[in-house]
């Protein structure tokens, strides 16, 4: 789907509220976009340890931007681009930098999705995702009587698929890089080797999984102190078996981590530890490139995740039913505007089911994504009511963990980067590969572990996402990019499981419909509903008791939780849509989680 040509596109069609005029290829948006405040006012209440959000600026810079969960990689990655590279020299040191920093969750033992977009305007979507080995078969998890075995799929060797992450960043530093691998890679090898000074966040992601590191030999002598305690606020981690691996992948490129010595100490440690894992399985792993799922959003090009991903295509039926109400006009989360999301949510993660791999299904994408389909559902939906769950058809919503990662880079250039990758929970499967010094996932448990039986959510799996070797399982992730006459605006994409479609719908419609800053849309908090279970949930703060009593009324049961996601965005040309473009970038990072940081080079 091409993006609107000069002729077709203007904000004065959009519902009578922007007009838009290109300057150099840049967005110019009418002054008439106000800054919805969330109710409450400026003060944005998560609860929990995170307390009141105040309003911040969006990190600027002039020739790129660098947002990730770990201000550290984000450092290394504006480092990269003031030394000129380009966006995605920039991605690769900082994936191989939050395998460093950020453990529980950036990795090399793991895999991802990215999307790209190129100077000229082309768009790649980059699937890196873990494969299942090959003796895996459709019935591994479950006992001699058909029942699935608590935890086989989570903890441990059996629960770990190929990882992916490795031959990702090399094929992509290969096609659009402009730096060695030797090079981008330096500042994470340095990091592992020489340490880094533990923060609170560091801390706390380290204790979610003590337990895990005293059982295991490897990881206690590298994740616990000599005296066999957690590390504390202040302490120097290093991880010298880490560096070492990196080093070797550096020196030799991903052969060092598919065909040597770190593919040999992981099959072994698989070995020891009850898993099937092979060499064979390592060789034989491959990413690929696919063509991005598309869509058009109040004149905006929305590249974005395709399957073995569903969270694009749910991010785009989402947009596609949205673009018919005048979300500006109604306001952030009326009663009338909360009311159209959560339907389109509903519909949408209704209509998630029978989507896999690619190369093992036949995905409905086309229909899924058709602009005349969303009109249908928008057709459909009561202007004063809540659609029941039961009503609509059977979906498919991922059970995969909230704990991900996400990081989103820009350049001066032209490219814009947005990456998703993940070990899925803190710490994957909590095994590590031996004397290699990283963990590996768990990805395993992303499959339907039993088509047609309900999970632990009470989520129905899908035979289209039943375990097969080779086979890549089904994710959420959908790492975005938005663009206007073929020029990146917008990176985004957020962790959070099954709620990732709808935290990147949020930031989205945050900064295109309510005009705000990328750092405030990030802070903006959340609804969710994913047809079952049928409750809308809703972050503290995100809607006033007048809206509840309303969406109540009309048989909404409204759930309020925690905090989620963290999402993680650039938005290039402004601060805000509706400003003089500036030709600088902006960064927000998701303060839900301390520790994350966007630097501008």
């Amino acid at each position: 789907m091409a993006s609107p040509s000069a002729g077709t596109f203007s904000f004065g069609t959009y519902l009578g509220r922007f007009r838009a005029i290109v300057i150099a290829g840049t967005v110019l948006c009418g002054t008439s976009v106000p800054a919805f405040a969330a109710p409450g006012g400026d003060a944005l209440n998560f609860g929990g340890a995170n307390g009141a959000l105040k309003s911040i600026p969006s990190t600027v810079g002039a020739h790129g931007m660098v947002v990730s969960a770990q201000h550290l990689a984000s450092d290394i990655g504006a480092r990269i681009l003031k030394d000129g590279g380009n966006a995605i020299d920039a991605a690769v040191a900082v994936g191989y930098a939050l395998a460093v920093v950020y453990p529980a969750a950036g990795n090399i033992g793991g895999g991802g999705f990215m999307t790209l977009r190129t100077p000229d305007g082309k768009a790649f979507f980059v699937d890196f995702r873990e494969h299942a080995p090959l003796a895996a078969t459709e019935t591994m998890y479950q006992d001699a009587n058909g029942n699935v075995i608590k935890d086989l799929s989570t903890l441990g060797w059996k629960s770990v698929a190929v990882p992916g992450t490795v031959a990702g960043l090399d094929m992509v530093l290969k096609r659009w890089g402009t730096m060695s691998r030797e090079k981008v890679m330096a500042p994470a090898i340095a990091l592992a080797r020489d340490g880094y000074v533990l923060e609170e966040n560091d801390v706390h992601l380290l204790n979610t999984s003590t337990a895990a590191f005293a059982s295991d030999p490897y990881a206690s002598k590298i994740f616990l102190r000599n005296d066999g305690q957690p590390f504390q606020i202040g302490d120097r981690f290093v991880q010298s078996d880490l560096a070492r691996t990196l080093q070797m992948i550096a020196d030799q490129g991903p052969d060092a981590f598919y065909k040597g010595w770190i593919a040999q100490e992981t099959v072994r440690a698989s070995k020891v530890g009850g898993g099937i894992l092979e060499m064979a399985d390592f060789a034989a792993y491959k990413p690929r490139v696919l063509e991005p799922v598309h869509c058009i959003y109040r004149g905006f090009h929305v590249d974005t995740a395709p399957p073995p991903s569903g969270g694009g295509v749910a991010l785009c039926e989402m947009l596609n039913i949205l673009s018919g109400y005048d979300l500006h006009q109604e306001g952030l989360y009326s009663p009338k505007a909360a009311h159209q999301e959560i339907e389109a949510m509903r519909h949408t993660y209704s209509d998630r089911r029978d989507l896999g791999d690619p190369a093992f299904v036949q995905n409905p994408v086309e229909h899924l994504v058709d602009p005349a389909y969303a009109a249908r559902i928008r057709a459909g939906i009561p202007a004063d009511r809540a659609v029941p769950s039961s009503d609509l058809t059977a979906g498919d919503p991922q059970p995969e963990k909230h704990e991900t990662t996400h990081y989103s880079i820009m350049d001066k250039s032209g490219y814009a980067v947005a990456v998703t990758y993940t070990l899925n929970g803190w710490f994957g499967g909590k095994v590590m590969a031996g004397r290699a010094g990283y963990f590996l996932n768990d990805e395993m448990d992303d499959f339907a572990t039993k088509p047609g039986a309900p999970n632990m959510f009470g989520i129905v799996g899908s035979k289209a996402n039943a375990i097969a070797p080779g086979k890549t399982p089904l994710s959420s992730m959908s790492p975005t990019i938005l663009s206007y006459r073929n020029k990146a605006i917008m990176a985004v994409g957020s962790p959070g499981g099954s709620r990732i479609p709808t935290i990147t719908l949020a930031a989205i419609l945050g900064v295109v419909d309510y005009g705000k800053t990328i750092q405030d849309a990030v802070d903006m908090p959340r609804i969710h509903e994913q047809w079952e279970p049928e409750t809308v949930e809703v972050e503290p703060g995100a809607l006033s008791p007048d809206t509840i009593m309303a969406l109540e009324a009309q048989g909404y049961q409204i759930a309020v939780h925690q905090a989620w996601g963290s999402v993680e965005g650039v938005l290039y040309g402004g601060a805000r849509l509706g400003q003089k473009p500036d030709g600088k970038f902006y960064g927000g990072y998701d303060r839900r989680h301390a520790g994350g940081g966007a630097a501008g080079e």
